[in-house]
């Protein structure tokens, strides 16, 4: 019974160990940069070596949610999400996004 009880708590570790976090400029995809044929949300950060690099949002309930805050202006936000590639291009599923303090 005790095995039971952990897995969630394993389960919901292993999850969270893979999210990332990321500070950037949210935009509209769309709007602001052009470069999508539908309304999506990006969020362009600054590496190391200070290129820009554009990460766009999986529509999902978080990036669909705070879409709004973006669409035809940018804001500077903190997001957390699975970071990978799809096509080319980087790609971040968002659990949480918020504007940065």
């Amino acid at each position: 019974m005790k095995k039971l009880a952990l897995f969630p708590v394993l389960a919901l570790f292993t999850v969270s160990a893979f999210a990332e976090t990321i500070t950037g400029d949210a935009q509209c995809a769309k709007c602001e940069l052009g470069t999508a044929d539908k309304c999506q949300m990006a969020i362009v950060v600054t590496g190391a070596d200070g290129k820009k690099e554009t990460i766009l949002a999986d529509q999902n309930d978080v990036s669909k949610g705070f879409h709004k805050t973006i669409c035809k202006e940018t804001k500077k936000v903190t997001a957390e999400g699975k970071v990978s590639e799809k096509d080319g291009k980087k790609t971040i599923a968002l659990t949480k996004v918020e504007e940065a303090k």
